[in-house]
């Protein structure tokens, strides 16, 4: 993954002149002290940055215009300590284009019952200067998220490193570029969409080229690169004997990992983060890269089967906002069902490409036949995943808006096992239950291909929503049905009415 380290949260608190010079000087002690206390906490992914307070309409729309110039900063955490008249936020807010967050909360976790006086409660007015400030939040209709409780507080904390990381995944999401090679599978749906939407809406650029373009990287490879990657394969998986030098299929792996070269040479020369593969659109090629996509994702690619741009964008955002945190994030097809009544659950693999970060054990490098497209026997990588809490998400395109679709689950270890299984596989239960979340999956239009992660929670994702203005629904353990479908007749009403003011 890139280096995240040069991100910056600034923290700017809000007061008024009215208060006066000793006062305004102890709102500044206590916001500096409160982003000490959040820096050393160790909870959050970014270093936050005192800014001195904001006391006027000027010096609110100069810290938000500069927020928004900086480079290395990727959102604010505002706060209200005093009280700060909101009509002072207007232009800000309106000059503002990086994320922000509404922290409520209060210096002093406690009372000091024996000690209070009118001092006191002017200095600690965020009671009252928070609701103030989301007021004009909620008239000028700005997305953002509230959290509530004392700073010091852990839960409050987490709070605010689930908010620091979908930011981080928005920052990376400007700009980033998603190499299709081919275009989309032939008459599939869901792997079309507005491309010119998506640059508007997530700052995502899509680009499209020829296998040819990709042979050419390919064909500079040296004899020298395949064999230091062999090496690593050899190091990294249990290779099967017929894919070792000797073996019938050992040319196999080498042609996988002249694929992984020069594809990895192309994403880095056009700084790509993302790519698409077809197996339809193959010319040039003598097999899918299987074994290649499969690495590039472990590096922190996205990546999308049969042209699928959006889900290889979104997988890149998953991997980017989940960087450090337990757990991996793969792309992912609801394949097939298990429907015994008493144990019903999901088998999810892919033909091939299936990334490696949330196996359960080492992986095993093997060759076997595609089955489909007509080309050689692929390398791939062949697992089971990791268990525990995890999630699906997928991107739709409904034609006057994009909607993501979160699905919680536990991912649990295989029935039974599976040894003529070819490929990389996981296995998991769906929330609520199998029949109301594929129902509730299936109502919202979601589809077979989704990033699939360990590490994060829906609340992520309804935060990069946010930023993007997007529709989200999940579904988990409290998913109605009946509610659900008239949440999804709401939100279309909604997002009519929305486009047509606009």
């Amino acid at each position: 993954m890139d280096n995240q380290s040069k991100y910056e949260i600034w923290f700017v608190t809000g007061s008024q002149h009215l208060y006066g010079e000793e006062t305004l000087k102890q709102v500044d002690t206590n916001s500096a002290e409160i982003v000490k206390g959040l820096n050393e906490g160790k909870k959050l992914p970014v270093q936050v940055i005192f800014t001195p307070v904001v006391k006027t309409p000027t010096e609110i729309l100069e810290v938000c215009i500069k927020a928004s110039a900086s480079t290395n900063c990727i959102g604010l955490i505002t706060w209200m300590h005093t009280f700060s008249p909101a009509k002072m936020w207007i232009g800000g807010l309106k000059a503002l284009t990086k994320p922000c967050m509404h922290l409520h909360t209060q210096f002093y976790r406690d009372l000091p019952w024996d000690s209070i006086d009118m001092d006191y409660m002017n200095l600690h007015q965020s009671a009252h200067g928070d609701r103030e400030y989301g007021y004009i939040n909620a008239r000028m209709r700005k997305n953002r998220r509230v959290v509530v409780g004392h700073w010091q507080e852990e839960t409050v904390q987490d709070q605010i490193a689930v908010w620091c990381r979908s930011a981080i995944g928005w920052a990376d999401s400007q700009g980033l570029k998603v190499a299709r090679f081919g275009d989309n599978m032939r008459e599939v749906a869901v792997t079309e969409g507005d491309k010119v939407e998506a640059q508007i809406k997530f700052g995502w650029q899509i680009s499209a080229y020829s296998p040819g373009d990709l042979i050419c990287y390919m064909e500079n490879v040296t004899g020298k690169e395949v064999d230091r990657l062999y090496e690593e394969y050899e190091s990294l998986y249990q290779v099967a004997d017929n894919c070792r030098p000797g073996g019938v299929f050992h040319n196999n792996v080498r042609v996988q990992a002249r694929y992984e070269m020069g594809m990895k040479h192309f994403l880095e020369a056009g700084n790509f983060k993302a790519f698409t593969t077809n197996f339809e659109n193959l010319t040039g090629l003598d097999q899918l890269p299987g074994l290649a996509s499969q690495r590039l994702m472990a590096a922190g690619y996205g990546f999308g089967a049969e042209g699928d741009w959006k889900q290889a964008a979104l997988l890149r955002v998953v991997k980017t906002i989940s960087s450090g945190l337990n757990g991996g994030s793969s792309f992912m097809e609801d394949y097939t069902y298990h429907l015994d009544p008493k144990n019903e659950a999901v088998l999810g693999a892919h033909m091939l490409e299936v990334c490696p970060t949330i196996s359960a054990s080492k992986p095993r490098l093997e060759v076997h036949p595609l089955g489909i497209g007509g080309k050689d026997a692929p390398a791939r990588l062949v697992f089971e995943s990791a268990t525990g809490n995890g999630m699906n998400v997928t991107l739709i395109d409904m034609g006057n808006r994009f909607r993501f679709i979160a699905n919680t689950l536990e991912v649990i270890e295989p029935l039974e096992q599976m040894p003529k299984l070819p490929v990389a596989s996981a296995f998991w239960k769906t929330h609520p239950t199998h029949a109301k979340g594929a129902a509730a999956w299936i109502y919202a239009g979601g589809t077979h291909h989704s990033a699939f992660t360990l590490a994060l929670t829906p609340e992520y994702i309804e935060t990069f929503a946010d930023f993007a203005d997007v529709e989200f629904v999940v579904i988990d353990n409290n998913t109605n049905l009946d509610s659900f479908k008239k949440e999804l007749r709401w939100n279309e009403i909604y997002y009519m009415l929305a486009n047509g003011l606009k």
